[in-house]
């Protein structure tokens, strides 16, 4: 649904070459008829206004150029998928494609921190490892290119494999063992991360992102995303993920900070896990309410575990009765949501 002429050629020329039958509307009164029925919706940046009491477009496209309102627009109507044409055809091609395919892969889950030091990559390692304990094919993936490179918490970073720059260029489609098979693996999941250097990283397209996280999906059970706070985080990973997991110390100050990145997140389930001690069992429930979301546990404050972060020893934190019930709890929780 769109009535921007060059958005039309492009969606229609990608949509012909995957033998897609499309059908184009330019409002809503003539998008009505079909828009429940139909196997994706697409929608143009132009439009403002969807058809009452129906469902979320799938994915809302746009031009290059229309820059971060683009994703602001999208969390507006509730879109599931942002594209920028025309770099993002290769990716819109690929999800054209897999409309037809059933399976809908494995489950993204993103970790984000309601104010900054939440604990949130902490949270994201301590679930990939305990997912990984439980034969559940994992990918960690770090979602922040100016964090610092999150395989040095795992004090992994000469382990062999492909890093994000390596991955800068992605198009199309990346076969699952092709990806699977060059990433680097600690704590018996594989990760993706950005270096852990100080040189400057190349910067990775939304459309390579895509690509990549699509890939993911397919390879593996569970896909968890690192994703951070910053704007081009929340726009190049957050809008990939199925469920987000959102991490805030039992503070006033950390509950204000996260109910205002909740308006930047994409509208996807959202839940909450609070970081604190056993006290922050009876003030979770609380800042829960405050935020709208549902508690899926907290994240324990045990000491040393700054140092360990920057020692890279995280792993072994991982392995402490305390963060293995957290894990459970939360892993369990989202077997029962996608249940």
């Amino acid at each position: 649904m769109t009535a921007n002429v060059r958005l039309q050629a492009e969606t229609e020329r990608i949509a012909a070459a995957v033998g897609v039958s499309l059908r184009t509307v330019v409002d809503s009164s003539a998008a009505l008829p079909t828009w429940d029925t139909a196997g994706m919706v697409l929608l143009g940046s132009d439009v403002r206004e969807l058809p009452p009491r129906r469902r979320a477009p799938s994915v809302l496209l746009g031009l290059n150029g229309e820059g971060d309102s683009l994703w602001q627009l999208g969390a507006a109507l509730g879109a599931e998928r942002v594209a920028v044409l025309p770099e993002a055809a290769a990716w819109l091609a690929e999800h054209l494609g897999r409309s037809r395919d059933p399976d809908p892969g494995g489950l993204v889950l993103g970790v984000t921190g309601g104010c900054g030091g939440a604990g949130a990559s902490t949270a994201a390692i301590w679930l990939a490892q305990e997912a990984a304990v439980h034969g559940v094919r994992t990918l960690l993936v770090d979602g922040d290119p100016r964090g610092g490179g999150l395989e040095l918490y795992l004090a992994a970073e000469d382990a062999p494999g492909l890093r994000w720059p390596d991955l800068a260029g992605a198009s199309g489609s990346i076969g699952t063992g092709q990806l699977s098979d060059s990433l680097p693996i600690a704590g018996g999941f594989s990760f993706l991360s950005w270096p852990g250097s100080r040189d400057r990283s190349p910067d990775v397209e939304p459309g390579a992102v895509a690509t990549v996280l699509d890939a993911a999906r397919r390879g593996f059970e569970l896909v968890i995303v690192d994703i951070g706070r910053g704007t081009e985080s929340l726009g190049g990973f957050a809008w990939d993920c199925d469920r987000i997991l959102l991490v805030a110390p039992a503070q006033l100050r950390a509950a204000v900070a996260a109910a205002r990145l909740l308006r930047e997140l994409p509208p996807v389930d959202t839940v909450l896990a609070v970081r604190g001690d056993g006290g922050s069992a009876l003030d979770g429930p609380l800042i829960a309410e405050s935020l709208g979301l549902p508690l899926h546990g907290v994240l324990p404050e045990l000491r040393g575990t700054a140092a360990a972060a920057e020692l890279g020893r995280l792993l072994e934190f991982g392995k402490r009765k305390a963060v293995r019930r957290f894990a459970e709890s939360v892993l369990q929780l989202l077997d029962d949501g996608a249940a």
